[in-house]
């Protein structure tokens, strides 16, 4: 007898497990298939763990700064084991409340491989179960992706960094995303050499130019050293470790090298072609707002789709799936004014649209822009810079971008999102009072409009 489900979910990611689990608390036969761990990309070798190592590198940064208080850090050393293993010792803590959120709400967990067998229909790999699906939602994430220069496989990606036996001396990094700039930080503030390899002019392509030159400058000042203009053309193995070579001619000798050139959704082998589901360059399920596919009762969220690789994202969308599939409340996520962070030394957040964007898209804009150095570092003896800066429609001076760098910008920009997104006034910002002494009092205490020299977008 033909198996049967109401919903089949391929990947157990956040997107995946929400959709999964609420559809099942609406009444629905759900099954979910994951070939790795539950909990996906974000809980197993994303978001968490990595922000685990962010902790970690910035206490390397606090006991430094730590003897202008007073505190003497003497004798101070970091151990990576006893970090890897606490770690996973939380990540297995993570993954089996995934796991009992399921179980709770019914849905059947096939710890196998899924892929479309038709636009109704799963294959489960190596079992060869089929199972007939009303509707069919593919949450499979993106994967890291790869240039296939000579000597790659001696290299690593974010997959793998969380589980190296050692911590490099010297790491080689190649890219200028928010991953790249992430683990340089984070390897910089453990107290390894980094390198920062970047084909571009500036980091963090996509974010306001201002935020990409001040943490641009702000690697540098943190020690590493970031080569841009370049590009890795092989990899190979040598007595003590790694030999790098660069088109520029420069050769690197290091640890470990670490790929992190931007992600692509996780597609391959999953049979979308032959089930009919259109996909975008790159692979990506090309889906509508509610996040259907080209095929009736295929759908698709998070990093798989073409919209914004966002954990948070994921989990609205598939939030909004079952509302839509299963709960009788057909609604979309509002894919406007979505904040996002950086979590470098400082970290960013940003909310709303880049300077450049808002001038391409209002023309005249106000720009508030405060750079300075914060008040605990006047003790720390640190050189580090704080930004922040406001990005004001004319017309009718609504607040249309904020973007932060600061030790609490992550948080600070969660708050600031909720004022973007309802439309307040750049007036209404100022009429609030400040909370001294805080960085983030300069938010509401810039008056001053900024007019920035002219010069050329960061590439």
């Amino acid at each position: 007898m033909q198996e049967h489900v109401e919903l089949f979910v391929i990947g157990a990611g956040s997107g995946g497990v929400r959709a999964a689990r609420m559809s099942a608390q609406y009444g629905a036969k759900v099954a979910i298939a994951e070939e790795f761990r539950i909990g996906g990309t974000c809980v197993i070798r994303g978001c968490v763990p990595k922000k685990f190592m962010v902790y970690a590198g910035a206490y390397g940064q606090g006991f430094e700064e730590a003897k202008g208080y007073g505190w003497l850090a003497d004798n101070v050393r970091f151990d990576w084991p006893t970090l890897i293993a606490a770690k996973d010792v939380e990540i297995d803590r993570l993954s089996g409340i995934y796991r009992c959120n399921l179980g709770n709400a019914g849905v059947e967990m096939i710890e196998e491989r899924a892929k479309l067998a038709g636009p109704d229909t799963v294959r489960l790999v190596p079992s060869g179960r089929i199972i007939k699906c009303d509707k069919i939602l593919i949450a499979t994430g993106g994967t890291p992706r790869k240039l296939g220069f000579a000597g790659e496989e001696h290299t690593i990606t974010s997959n793998e960094v969380f589980n190296l036996p050692k911590m490099p001396g010297h790491i080689v990094i190649n890219g200028g995303g928010y991953i790249a700039c992430e683990f340089a930080s984070i390897f910089a503030g453990l107290g390894a050499r980094v390198c920062l390899i970047y084909r571009r002019d500036t980091v963090l392509r996509g974010f306001d130019d201002d935020v990409r030159t001040h943490i641009h400058n702000e690697l540098i000042r943190q020690g590493v050293r970031v080569i841009t203009h370049a590009n890795i053309t092989g990899v190979k193995k040598t007595g003590e470790g790694l030999s790098v070579h660069l088109d520029t001619d420069v050769q690197i000798d290091c640890d470990e090298v670490m790929m992190a050139i931007g992600r692509e959704p996780a597609t391959d082998g999953l049979g979308l072609a032959a089930a009919g589901v259109n996909t975008a360059r790159g692979g990506a399920v090309m889906v509508d707002e509610f996040g259907q596919s080209s095929v009736p009762g295929i759908f698709a969220v998070g990093d798989v789709t073409d919209r914004i690789a966002l954990t948070p994202v994921a989990i609205r969308e598939g939030a909004a799936f079952a509302d839509s599939e299963f709960g009788g409340r057909r609604h979309a996520f509002d894919h406007r004014d979505v904040a996002s962070a950086v979590f470098t030394q400082p970290p960013v957040g940003s909310v709303g649209l880049s300077e450049h964007e808002a001038r391409e898209q209002f023309g005249e804009v106000d720009i508030y822009r405060s750079s300075f150095r914060p008040m605990r570092h006047a003790l720390s003896g640190s050189a580090e810079q704080y930004m922040m800066k406001l990005i004001v429609r004319t017309q009718d001076q609504v607040m249309v971008g904020v973007h932060i760098i600061s030790d609490a910008a992550p948080e600070i920009i969660q708050i600031a999102a909720i004022a973007l997104k309802a439309g307040l006034t750049k007036a209404q910002w100022d009429e609030t009072c400040a909370v001294h002494p805080t960085a983030a009092e300069e938010l509401v205490l810039m008056r001053e409009k900024f007019t920035p020299p002219t010069k050329r977008n960061p590439g």
